[in-house]
């Protein structure tokens, strides 16, 4: 019988075709001569150096092509991808002059996929991620608005998972929006609340980061609800069932709270780029089925291709002025992509 089974399986396996590994030097002959296009693959295809893509693209003739949009689609995660990559404190208004060179309506999911990123790498810059998507909000209000969405939606997955790190990292982020007036303080609240409903140390440490974060901010808008948190926070103080190490961070927060959030203001004065009245805020609840829009981070062919591109240098010209039509010349590709 074990004979049996065993030439049996030996049989299905050589019935099975054999997967072919190509030689890799070939892949890459392939892909530079556009035989394989550079986005084919899950992983995104091989790296082409920018000069190399640029060389491609000025080849094709035909400028409505799939092999075309499909090369300045990869210019444009690579362009879009570099700036977010060095963008600083003291170059910000500078790298969204640049974004918005780039065609950032058809690339609006690149964008946030690419400022979610560089965010959970560095949740220290959330600030400046934000700073600089409240500026391109006022323009184009579905790139902010996508961005709180997919914040949101990490929230909540993190949470569900319990993951710490994530859920901490992201709630960052979110209070960088509420600070910037990107999201409405309801959002806030209701992170709190769910996240004190049944306290534990990892879920109270998170709404101190949070409160912390964003408390001056909730002070000026809501200090009501602000009040009910730290309302909460003490009730929870008083009943000792948490580890100390996080009694004393609620400690910490009363503290600063009675300082006025003096170290930590909503907006610091260099990222307060966009005034009050300027700002889109969005209206996003945790609980309420969010479109994400995830078809928008891959590669479509677009039969209005040309016309789309001219409409958009339109709406740059009308933003920047006429002199916008300059290339900005960043071909950045510091970043690897990765289709997760």
């Amino acid at each position: 019988l074990y004979a049996a089974s065993w030439l049996r399986e030996k049989g299905a396996a050589e019935a099975r075709p054999r997967k072919v590994i190509e030689d890799p030097y070939e892949t890459a002959a392939k892909t530079a001569s556009g035989v394989v296009a550079s986005g084919a693959g899950k992983t995104g295809g091989l790296y082409m150096p920018p000069y190399k893509l640029a060389q491609m693209m000025s080849g094709v003739d035909d400028k409505a092509s799939a092999q075309y949009q499909r090369m300045t689609w990869e210019a444009l995660k690579k362009a879009i991808n570099g700036l977010v990559n060095k963008v600083n404190v003291s170059n910000i208004k500078a790298i969204v002059v640049d974004l918005l060179k780039q065609n950032v309506i058809r690339g609006r999911a690149l964008l946030v996929r690419s400022l979610m990123k560089a965010q959970g790498a560095s949740p220290n810059f959330s600030r400046i991620y934000a700073a600089l998507l409240a500026v391109i909000n006022t323009k184009m209000p579905e790139i902010g608005e996508l961005l709180v969405k997919r914040a949101v939606n990490q929230f909540n997955r993190a949470y569900r998972r319990h993951d710490k790190v994530v859920c901490n990292g992201v709630v960052k982020l979110i209070a960088a929006l509420v600070n910037q007036q990107l999201v409405h303080e309801l959002l806030a609240l209701q992170l709190c609340i769910l996240l004190l409903e049944t306290p534990t140390d990892d879920s109270v440490e998170t709404v101190v980061t949070f409160v912390t974060e964003c408390g001056a901010a909730l002070a000026e808008v809501s200090p009501q609800a602000l009040n009910s948190i730290f309302e909460r926070l003490r009730s929870i103080l008083h009943e000792g069932a948490i580890d100390k190490r996080v009694q004393y961070m609620i400690e910490g927060l009363y503290a600063v709270r009675k300082s006025n959030f003096a170290d930590y203001p909503a907006v610091l004065p260099e990222l307060d780029l966009v005034e009050a009245e300027d700002q889109i805020t969005h209206e996003v609840s945790l609980d309420e089925q969010l479109d994400l829009e995830e078809t928008l981070d891959y590669f479509t062919f677009d039969p209005d291709f040309e016309a789309n591109e001219a409409a958009y240098v339109r709406v740059r010209r009308e933003i920047l002025g006429d002199d916008s039509d300059s290339e900005s010349g960043d071909d950045d590709d510091d970043d690897d992509d990765d289709d997760d």
